[in-house]
């Protein structure tokens, strides 16, 4: 018998992470650890009028690219990708892999060049998303690997997975739905702040966000979600920031990584593990060394770190930058091929003012 919860997760995926209409192309991404959900995703799109078209992840593939692909290879676009980013009406990418450190032993040169060489795809995503010709969602199946990494048994992952998605209540949508109404008043607030100050740990950061748009991360894209974020002005960042969570990218990690800017540009980056790393994908074009997303992590019923950016950057009580790439809807315009999220936590020390005013203390909004 299927646990009812990844029929919920389903349902919220289709009927509010996304809105199918008949007749759209829809592209899901799955694996085979989460067949489970995809097969019940698939139902739904079917059963919508829609025209689905599956890809199904095999494990140790991506292993075996990295580690056997000639330098032509790795900048290869496949004509089939480039085909569904330009042409999908709906992306839905669902996790769920076998080993979350199996690219651990990859040189980062190499997986540097293959993320260059997919910028014009990046950019195309992003383009069709922000005028609206492309609807995308990211969610999770719980795994073994995800458990491991989260320092939890497989069930209580499970529990961990499908409550951050709401997937265990009575109505999922509609706790979405209040979610949304809450942080639509953060964003009605930010939306009026230009110079935001952040106080923490070996932190003292200033950035300026005048004129960018700050977006309502309600579950639309990611799922779970729970996040309000923008594209802070490109030069306008200085100062220093340390964060105290792992820096997770491709699932390589990275620890103490603290960050110097002037007028928006790391100017100089050092970690306590992973380094050399860090380095390489900060290097990797002009715009990984800018920052291309400001952002506050509002899902209170997320609090444990588990390695899964999906998850962790919307705890409730942190804050996140991403290096590299900009939302095109926030007005950002900074472009890369790298988009690295890196959180702060602010639940026990540190604080954001907002010209003048602190407006977030402890873990939460106070304004």
């Amino acid at each position: 018998m299927i646990d009812y919860r990844i029929e919920n997760l389903a349902d919220i995926v289709t009927n509010y992470s996304v809105n199918i209409k008949k007749g759209n192309f829809v592209f899901i991404n799955g694996t085979e650890l989460s067949l489970p959900l995809v097969k019940s995703v698939y139902k739904r799109v079917l059963e919508k009028g829609a025209h689905p078209e599956l890809k199904v992840d095999v494990e140790g593939i991506n292993e075996i690219f990295y580690k056997n692909a000639s330098k032509k290879q790795l900048e290869y676009i496949s004509e089939i990708r480039k085909y569904i980013i330009e042409n999908a009406d709906i992306l839905i990418h669902i996790r769920g892999g076998w080993n979350t450190k199996s690219l651990s032993n990859i040189l980062p040169e190499i997986i540097s060049t293959n993320r260059k060489a997919m910028t014009p795809l990046m950019k195309t995503q992003m383009a069709r998303s922000a005028n609206g010709e492309l609807q995308w969602t990211l969610t999770q199946f719980p795994t073994h690997s995800g458990a491991q990494e989260s320092d939890m048994s497989l069930c209580e992952y499970e529990d961990f997975v499908f409550g951050a998605c709401f997937a265990d209540k009575e109505d999922p949508i509609g706790n979405w739905q209040k979610l949304s109404k809450e942080q639509e008043r953060y964003v009605k607030m930010l939306n009026r702040k230009d110079l935001f100050h952040i106080e923490g740990q070996g932190t003292d950061l200033y950035i300026r966000t005048k004129g960018r748009k700050w977006i309502n991360s309600d579950g639309k894209h990611n799922m779970p979600s729970g996040e309000v974020f923008t594209a802070p002005i490109e030069e306008s960042i200085n100062g220093k920031i340390t964060f105290g969570f792992p820096a997770i990218y491709n699932n390589r990690e990275v620890i103490g990584v603290c960050l110097e800017f002037k007028d928006g540009k790391v100017v100089k980056a050092m970690s306590e593990k992973g380094e050399d790393f860090l380095k390489a994908m900060i290097n990797m074009d002009k715009g990984a060394r800018y920052v291309g997303e400001f952002a506050f992590g509002l899902n209170y019923g997320i609090q444990k770190f588990t390695k899964n950016i999906l998850f962790d950057e919307k705890i409730g009580g942190t804050m996140h930058m991403a290096l590299g790439a900009a939302y095109p809807e926030c007005g950002g315009k900074n472009e890369s091929a790298l988009h690295w999220d890196m959180i702060l936590d602010l639940r026990e020390d540190g604080r954001v003012a907002a010209d003048g005013e602190v407006i977030f203390e402890k873990g939460k909004f106070i304004i």
